[in-house]
């Protein structure tokens, strides 16, 4: 099977770096840091379209015109283009710790340099025409459509992409160019094309893709779908991802169990929430504690049916003399390269894991405590969670008010401020945004300070279905009545 080709670029987390200098939650010495980190890599990859596009003083995307610094960047030019869309954050000027200078020498020796390895790629691929076969002069293609993605020209190396595809029979070769095609769209957070790539992925894969690119297409489809705010569809591939995931290339694990918890958080239903996100060995392996992880790495720990509720506090207690086989955990991915476990053992999963155990267990004073940590450490530092954090906060928000209320007719409205560590005014008020738009059925008394709980009668919504759908159907029987009466006039 092997690896895939055109996977080193681009590089991901140099668009991570990019989000940091103009991130206004993150901190001095990340933002010091992720301007090292892209300088760097500018350098060494020959990256002057992308430094232009960047730091140019007029038509760079972190100044405004006159400046060579990121300073006075304003939201309105963010929202020129869809490829700048989650490339940035929206900033404060004041907040800036790290500048991205413009150095007219620098460009002109990169464009230098860029264009010396141009010509010895337009070289080969005349050497290849004239001497070789089909297949080294797709490899020269390749050549030049994997140059332009280092150095970060996004047009060229999209059409050099397409070239090199139309000219390829192989199945397998052309999934991998289209995936590149997504990483592309991802790095620059152009979503359209992203989305257009994604489905022309699907249609290959499905059309006779072997299971490993098949599989890499699921953490593909789940990130993308993360990035517009689709996380119920995100949610069960980025889950499926977990236990097989090779694509290095897109995030390392750690993100990916991230991106997983949260999608499936905020969308599942509670059983589905239990066994694929609270009992999950794979998301124990990173999320729980010391026994919780060894027993994920064991295998011993349980997410199927067998795993019942009571036992959700002490996962360990799940043994092995349950009928149903334990599923295995994805050691290669857990570990994955040196570089990647380093990067993932400075994160700290704590709030993560709080929110998704004291949701479950009905704990809400500490759940949205544990909401604030992740929303501070996660939502606010990642640059696929970062424009839909406000909305999360509020939606899990929302799934705790609903968690409780179901259980009830009549709360307390002091009552339930106190179970949530708020005030009774900011409970009263938040409630009522979510009542106004059908959210919440329960109604406010704030003279007798209660909540009334509307839920209602299934048997009472079935039949005014039933009669609801008989309505359409005898509309559309008289309709057809009618027509067939004119057609039988005509016909006399």
């Amino acid at each position: 099977m092997g690896d895939i080709l055109y996977a080193s670029y681009p590089d991901l987390s140099l668009s991570q770096h990019i989000f940091h200098l103009t991130n206004p939650h993150s901190t001095e010495r990340t933002q010091q840091t992720s301007l090292t980190k892209l300088q760097d890599a500018i350098k060494e990859h020959k990256m002057a379209p992308l430094y232009r596009h960047l730091a140019h003083p007029v038509d760079g995307i972190l100044n405004v015109p006159g400046q060579g610094s990121s300073e006075g960047f304003s939201q309105p030019i963010r929202r020129q283009s869809s490829s700048v869309g989650n490339l940035l954050a929206t900033r404060r000027s004041s907040a800036v710790h790290a500048t991205l200078p413009w150095d007219e020498e620098l460009y002109d020796s990169l464009v230098k340099e860029n264009e010396t390895e141009l010509e010895g790629i337009a070289k080969e691929e005349e050497e290849a025409a004239e001497k070789a076969g089909e297949t080294e002069i797709q490899s020269a293609r390749g050549k030049r459509a994997e140059f332009y993605t280092r150095i970060g020209e996004k047009d060229k190396a999209i059409s050099a992409f397409d070239a090199v595809f139309e000219k390829t029979g192989i199945l397998g070769t052309k999934i991998d160019i289209v995936l590149a095609l997504i990483r592309i769209g991802l790095f620059f957070g152009d979503r359209v094309h992203t989305k257009k790539s994604v489905e022309r992925a699907g249609a290959l894969v499905e059309s006779g893709g072997d299971w490993d690119r098949r599989n890499r297409l699921k953490a593909y489809q789940g990130l993308h779908l993360l990035t517009v705010r689709s996380y119920s569809s995100a949610a069960p591939l980025l889950l499926d991802s977990l236990s097989t995931f090779t694509s290095y290339e897109l995030c390392n694990y750690s993100s990916l169990v991230i991106y997983a918890v949260l999608a499936g958080s905020v969308s599942l239903k509670r059983v589905d929430f239990k066994s694929k996100v609270v009992d999950a060995p794979e998301i124990k392996a990173i999320l729980g504690d010391s026994d919780d992880k060894l027993s994920a790495l064991s295998g011993a720990m349980s997410s199927g049916p067998s795993a019942g509720e009571k036992d959700m506090k002490d996962a360990s207690s799940a043994t092995t003399s349950t009928a149903t086989p334990a599923p295995l955990v994805n050691l290669t991915a857990i570990g994955g390269s040196s570089t990647d476990q380093i990067a993932e053992n400075e994160i700290d999963f704590k709030p993560l894991a709080n929110v998704v155990n004291s949701l479950y267990a009905g704990n809400y004073q500490s759940f949205f405590g544990a909401l604030a940590g992740v929303e501070d450490n996660f939502l606010s530092q990642d640059r696929y969670l970062y424009e839909h954090r406000q909305w999360f906060v509020r939606e899990m928000r929302l799934r705790g008010y609903q968690q409780l209320l179901q259980s009830y007719r009549v709360v307390g409205l002091r009552s339930m401020a106190k179970d949530f560590g708020v005030s009774v005014d900011f409970l009263d008020k938040d409630l009522s945004n979510f009542i106004a738009t059908d959210r919440v059925p329960c109604t406010i008394d704030r003279v007798n300070e209660v909540i009334e709980t509307n839920r209602p009668d299934d048997k009472n919504k079935q039949y005014v279905d039933v009669v609801k759908q008989g309505d359409h159907l005898i509309t559309k029987l008289q309709k057809y009545g009618q027509s067939v009466r004119l057609r039988g006039s005509e016909r006399g």
